[in-house]
């Protein structure tokens, strides 16, 4: 079994649609572990959703702000108590036209090495299918099929114990991000682009919607 049974560990998965974290908590809940998500802070304000999610131990990410520190603090203190947290590295739904793994942030890294815990690769493919992204409406029918795989803990051995320098954050980050598309090509039986998109060199903005016509988010403005 590639999820652990117990124990504090990181999962990290791809990340292709706006219900996919419910789908994801199923399958885990499936191989026994009751998860915390990194969500963004703006779900904890919706009636009923966000007394839900605080009931049950979620953690706040405030995107794009200097209080991102919080949720790291809080994801960390979360696996050293054995609980087991949910990163989409990606830190939104993809904007890689065909929904492979683009760049990633490196806080499911920065996490893993602080804690010392591992973490486990997960691919998931579908539930774009049933609600595409930033869609409004679901496809119910015809009934959907949603894969999810997990791969073997990424090997960060080499990385323990060394200063988290930004070097040392982004290689394993791309050992997490490969590890998730390695699983992601064996679901679809399909290879995916040699050079993972990078929005920011793209031009596509980092969070929200991507094809809405509103002015992209600024970091020096503070804006979420």
């Amino acid at each position: 079994m590639k999820i652990p049974a117990r124990g504090g560990c990181v999962v990290a998965s791809n990340h292709v649609s706006h219900i996919d974290p419910f789908t994801f908590a199923h399958f885990l809940y499936g191989h026994g572990r009751l998860v915390r998500f990194l969500a963004k802070a703006e779900v904890f304000d919706i009636p009923v959703l966000g007394r839900l999610i605080r009931a049950t131990g979620q953690i706040p990410v405030y995107r794009l702000t200097t209080d991102a520190q919080k949720a790291f603090n809080a994801a960390v203190e979360a696996v050293q108590d054995g609980k087991c947290v949910v990163v989409y590295p990606e830190g939104t739904i993809t904007r890689e036209p065909d929904l492979w793994p683009m760049t990633g942030k490196t806080g499911a890294a920065r996490i893993a090495l602080t804690a010392g815990v591992d973490v486990i690769p997960v691919a998931q493919w579908g539930p774009q299918d049933v609600l595409a992204p930033y869609a409004k409406k679901p496809r119910l029918f015809p009934r959907k099929t949603i894969t999810v795989k997990a791969g073997d803990p990424v090997d960060l051995d080499d990385l323990r114990g060394q200063k988290l320098t930004p070097d040392v954050l982004r290689r394993a980050t791309d050992r997490i991000l490969d590890a998730i598309t390695k699983e992601l090509e064996d679901i679809r039986g399909e290879k995916a682009p040699a050079e993972r998109f990078d929005p920011r060199r793209r031009g596509v903005r980092e969070i929200g919607n991507p094809n809405d016509p509103a002015k992209r988010r600024s970091r020096r403005n503070g804006e979420r």
